[in-house]
């Protein structure tokens, strides 16, 4: 597979919705393949590379439609010109579809995605889409 030279070379796209108790909780993926020995990988959101010619957007959208099935409204937020990073509201009743690359969903509270998001990189990301979604 080509990876567009082009920055951004990726998108990450953060996905969250309401719970039955009116809680806000965030969608992680775990991949299927072995993680790295201190678990660098193991879990995060939905995320992958840009292909050659391919616009952002669409990159966002085929790597959320690709790992977990959902068709959301994507929202842009300038992070890093490097990788794009984007933010979707799920609906409450939503249901993921996984990818044979991931082999677990969790819907979880903040604290608990960016806890478990390694390396640090992908944990700040998260951390900071999240607070982009909720202005």
């Amino acid at each position: 597979m080509f990876i567009s030279e082009d920055p951004p070379h990726g998108a990450t796209v953060i996905v969250f919705r309401r719970d039955t108790a009116g809680e806000i909780v965030f969608l992680i993926l775990h991949r299927a393949r072995r993680a790295d020995a201190d678990g660098a990988w193991e879990w995060g959101p939905p995320a992958g590379v840009r292909l050659p010619g391919e616009s952002v957007e669409a990159c966002a959208q085929r790597e959320l439609d690709d790992q977990t099935g959902l068709h959301l409204e994507l929202h842009q937020v300038p992070l890093d010109p490097a990788w794009a990073s984007y933010w979707a509201e799920a609906p409450a009743d939503v249901t993921v579809s996984l990818a044979r690359d991931h082999d677990a969903v969790e819907w979880v509270p903040l604290a608990d995605a960016v806890a478990r998001c390694r390396p640090a990189i992908v944990a700040e990301q998260f951390q900071a889409l999240a607070a982009a979604s909720a202005a």
